[in-house]
């Protein structure tokens, strides 16, 4: 599971990448801009939930010993 969460924050952790790079910061939130920032708010949720995801696990295995 952890290679999975892995895998899947480094694709998130690309797409806010790329999507940064398509942003046009003279006016963010016209045309295709404003699709680049949903991409990357919706990439940062991904990984604060693959985290969340990732800790709980944590504290599951830690209960059961």
């Amino acid at each position: 599971m952890k290679v999975f969460t892995t895998i899947l924050m480094v694709i998130a952790l690309g797409l806010i990448i790329f999507n940064l790079t398509q942003i046009d910061f003279n006016k963010p939130f016209e045309g295709d801009s404003i699709a680049a920032l949903i991409g990357v708010v919706a990439s940062f949720c991904a990984v604060c939930i693959l985290l969340i995801f990732r800790m709980s696990k944590k504290i599951q295995t830690n209960l059961k010993r």
